[in-house]
């Protein structure tokens, strides 16, 4: 029998994606009723500027007491789209202490504060849901917490940001600059006017740490995630990279170690195979791979941003939470129990491209393998172009530990042979 009392929900943000969570709740009300079991209810829609037009959204709703409403009592689910840490994290745990369960696209927040804001959620008898924190619309969390629970994920390797696979994937195809493909970018929309967060990893990172704490069921702060950016990727890189068969990513990779005993979270910039499945995902689009033991390769592909997508994942979540209400019941909360140690980024091992600037004379590939011979470095492949006194080489490594590989590069440049390191790229996906 359906409940006829409704579910209350309250809305903080209404901007891009709070907008359309709106719309669908209002024009898909009798479908989101049918699904629940209960009718759902828009109660408050809190936001910093009420003047503004808001199509679609009903006026009457509007409120600037965030406060006010997460403390209203009526509220059984709170959405939470704002962003940032203050004020979001203050009215997510008043949420929780006035009996309301919430749902959140707060990647910031729950990178940095996860484990505490779970711990109030459990503590008031509450649910905390983030489909929407990480790749928009791609059901990602929801699997890893639940249809991989009783499996072993050893690694999550992906594209979490659309914003930066647009820029690459423009450089790649039409040999632009990172500028030029920025200015694109930015022009379509897919760029914010300061994509700072996005071109530096930050973004990326925050979303590495919120899969990486799920796969491996330990605790992962964005600060134990090792992040570089893409701005510094060239032209060059991918003339390199296609030398290779090729191309560049900028990658959020979680692993857990060959003994099991730890893990690692990093995102950077790497040069993946073109027979790898990642290498094909263009424009704007996100996917993430998914290694475990019994499953095996799980490939979940998609838009990873944008309004109508994140607000998909966003209703999703809301359904999820509200018939978790009329069952009396909440669904998983935090699994930290293997309390795993992330491992810093110079225990990573991985293969390695290196283009460097050297001296056109002989003995000089002789004296970059004794460097690299003597680090404990083992060279797969190397390439050498000379002209008018200067030369390229192009050296491409067996896999190395991070550390080795840094000492390398750092005794390269005492050599009077080398003149720069023109770029240091990862080789992944092999």
């Amino acid at each position: 029998m359906m409940r006829t009392r409704p579910l209350k929900v309250a809305l903080l943000g209404c901007g891009v994606v709070g907008s359309e969570v709106a719309r669908i709740m209002t024009t898909h009300a009798d479908d989101l009723t049918q699904r629940v079991g209960a009718p759902v209810e828009l109660a408050g829609i809190a936001v910093r500027r009420p003047d503004r037009v808001r199509a679609g959204v009903p006026a009457e709703l509007i409120t600037t007491d965030a406060t006010a409403l997460v403390k209203r009592g009526d509220i059984d689910v709170v959405v939470e789209v704002i962003g940032g840490i203050e004020p979001a994290r203050g009215l997510i745990t008043t949420a929780f202490e006035h009996g309301a369960s919430v749902v959140s696209a707060n990647k910031a927040l729950l990178a940095q504060d996860g484990a505490a804001l779970h711990a109030a959620a459990e503590e008031h008898g509450a649910d905390l849901y983030y489909e929407a924190a990480v790749a928009g619309a791609i059901p990602l969390v929801r699997p890893l917490r639940e249809s991989l629970a009783g499996d072993k994920v050893n690694r999550v390797l992906g594209i979490v940001n659309g914003t930066t696979n647009f820029i690459l994937d423009k450089m790649d195809s039409s040999g632009a600059g990172y500028s030029e493909a920025l200015d694109e970018a930015t022009a379509l929309g897919y760029a914010e006017a300061d994509p700072t967060a996005d071109v530096e990893g930050f973004d990326a990172a925050a979303k590495a740490a919120i899969l990486a704490g799920i796969a491996f069921h330990t605790r992962v702060r964005l600060d134990d995630v090792h992040r570089e950016g893409m701005t510094e990727v060239t032209a060059a890189d991918f003339a390199s990279a296609k030398q290779m068969g090729c191309t560049i990513k900028l990658l959020a990779i979680c692993e857990r170690a060959a003994d099991g005993r730890s893990v690692t979270a990093r995102v950077h910039p790497a040069m993946i195979p073109l027979s790898h499945p990642l290498a094909s995902v263009r424009e704007a689009y996100n996917a993430v791979f998914i290694e475990a033991e019994a499953a095996g390769r799980l490939m979940f592909y998609g838009p990873g941003a944008g309004g109508s997508p994140t607000a998909s994942a966003v209703l999703g979540d809301i359904v999820a939470v509200c018939r978790n209400k009329l069952a009396e019941a909440t669904g998983p909360g935090e699994s930290a129990y293997t309390r795993l140690p992330v491992s810093p980024m110079g225990e990573v091992v991985t293969r390695y491209h290196i283009s460097l600037d050297v001296a056109d004379k002989p003995g000089v590939l002789a004296q970059v393998a004794t460097v690299f011979a003597e680090h404990g470095v083992s060279i797969d492949t190397v390439r050498q172009k000379g002209k008018a006194g200067e030369a390229s080489l192009v050296v491409v490594t067996h896999r190395a530990a991070d550390a080795a590989l840094s000492a390398t590069v750092g005794a390269l440049r005492e050599l009077e042979t080398v003149r720069g390191v023109a770029s240091i790229m990862r080789v992944e996906g092999e």
